[in-house]
């Protein structure tokens, strides 16, 4: 650890504010899913942008490497340290601040250590509603969630958080700063520069602030959780339900029955939603202007003819806030109850996804027999997060990825739909990204960060 580059750093932030102790940093170096743990020299925590940008430019100085973290609830080893190499932690939870909110131009200006909860709270409070919305909503901040291109729940109506975002302030990785932050939907000047930092998991420059795009606040919003047969079965009636509602159906997660009994299981205050056993489950949720009752009958009466259609088992839609939320809650839990397995967060076109549950499982029962799998995802947008076994098949990683992986080439698929490549993925997607494609990311990223010191060992 070199005292200089402490010295220099707390001069820039504050003495408080450059963590070196064990106890302080600890958290910092280990990724959520504790899969990923490295030191570094030491964790800073900036307040401002000029601050990022002093420390930035003064790691790129010494040749000290960053990598920038937001709420650190990644689930690929993106936002930890590699330990590869000399590097700093770049805390960016005080930048936290809401800069502006424009409700006749419906529009958010945040910093990138916003909670992302606290971004939806403040829509709310202004008569509008930010969709992005994702199980760690509670602790991920924003910065991270650009970073990422997260998805989540509402991306079947509302896209990912690409798609969110109409402006950008970002670090360079030479300490300059790029205002990006303009609040327009419509910008024909050239290239669209805030597309290169979304999705680049920090190793083309640290995101410090976005414009974000508000929507109209819904003021019904029905939820219905739905028994369905198989996959095949929970597809058509994503068609049917997209066809009676339109866009009024915001979200279509698909559930197995081994992800809800771990659920049950897990936290003994939860419920089965429709008492009898069955083997897939759908959460899906319809949202609109207008009184509950309408649309609660519109859902009812297009879940009446998937039932009639064979498409569904059995049905129950939520007539309050609490019930909406319980059904969500098993929904948002099952991460946390099936916590250490081989995962995989995979996208197929939406119309692949039945094939894509069947070959997987069957190859898988070949090469692991009686191995579990927990099938969970956001069927509307093709999105499964695919998880199998349990601790002990974990030194079969390997193995489990080749055959999931290999599955999801061969549908035309991705490998990484929400979660990122991070330190995870890295050496998997060489075997999937057509080399033309590598070329041009790794030529990116010399152009950007010719030294290499942002978030070294990730992505690329």
């Amino acid at each position: 650890m070199s005292q200089d580059l402490i010295a220099a750093l707390a001069a820039i932030v504050g003495e408080a504010n450059v963590l070196t102790a064990e106890a302080d940093t600890a958290a910092y170096f280990t990724d959520w899913r504790k899969q990923y743990r490295a030191r570094a020299e030491c964790v800073v925590r900036p307040a401002l942008t000029e601050e990022v940008a002093a420390v930035v430019r003064h790691c790129a100085q010494a040749a000290v490497a960053i990598v920038p973290q937001g709420g650190n609830t990644g689930l690929s080893g993106g936002s930890v340290p590699s330990g590869a190499r000399r590097e700093i932690v770049l805390s960016l939870a005080r930048l936290n601040r809401i800069r502006a909110l424009d409700p006749l131009n419906d529009t958010i200006t945040v910093e990138a250590g916003c909670v992302l909860a606290n971004v939806q709270r403040a829509a709310v409070e202004a008569g509008r509603f930010f969709p992005l919305s994702l199980a760690a909503e509670g602790s991920c901040q924003i910065g991270g969630n650009l970073s990422t291109n997260a998805g989540g729940v509402n991306v079947l109506r509302f896209g990912n958080a690409r798609e969110q975002v109409l402006g950008l302030e970002v670090v360079l990785p030479d300490g300059r700063v790029w205002n990006g932050l303009r609040a327009l939907r419509k910008d024909n000047t050239g290239y669209d520069l805030k597309q290169l930092f979304i999705g680049a998991e920090g190793t083309l420059g640290v995101i410090t602030a976005a414009v974000l795009k508000l929507q109209p606040q819904p003021d019904a919003i029905v939820a219905s959780w739905i028994a369905v047969p198989d996959p095949a079965r929970a597809v058509e009636l994503l068609a049917l339900l997209r066809a009676r509602l339109g866009d009024r159906l915001t979200a279509f997660e698909i559930v197995s029955r081994p992800c809800l009994e771990a659920v049950l299981a897990h936290a003994r205050d939860t419920r089965d939603p429709l008492g009898n056993v069955h083997p897939w489950y759908v959460l899906a949720e319809a949202s609109d202007a207008g009184p509950f009752e309408a649309l609660a009958a519109k859902v009812e009466q297009a879940l009446d003819k998937a039932l009639e259609g064979g498409m569904g088992l059995d049905a129950t839609i939520a007539h309050s806030h609490a019930r909406s939320a319980a059904l969500w809650r098993l929904r948002e839990m099952i991460p946390e109850a099936q916590f250490t397995n081989v995962k995989h967060d995979i996208a197929v076109a939406v119309s692949q996804i039945p094939a894509f549950i069947e070959r997987a499982g069957r190859a898988l029962e070949v090469a692991f027999p009686g191995a579990a799998v927990w099938c969970f995802g956001h069927v509307g947008d093709g999105n499964l997060h695919y998880n199998v076994g349990d601790a002990a098949l974990l030194a079969e990683r390997p193995r489990v990825n080749r055959i999931v992986y290999d599955i999801v080439a061969s549908l035309g698929g991705s490998i990484s739909a929400e979660h990122g490549l991070g330190q995870l993925k890295r050496e998997e997607i060489t075997r999937h990204k057509d080399a033309l494609e590598l070329e041009l990311m790794r030529a990116l990223k010399r152009a950007l960060d010719p030294q290499g010191l942002m978030n070294p060992g990730k992505v690329l």
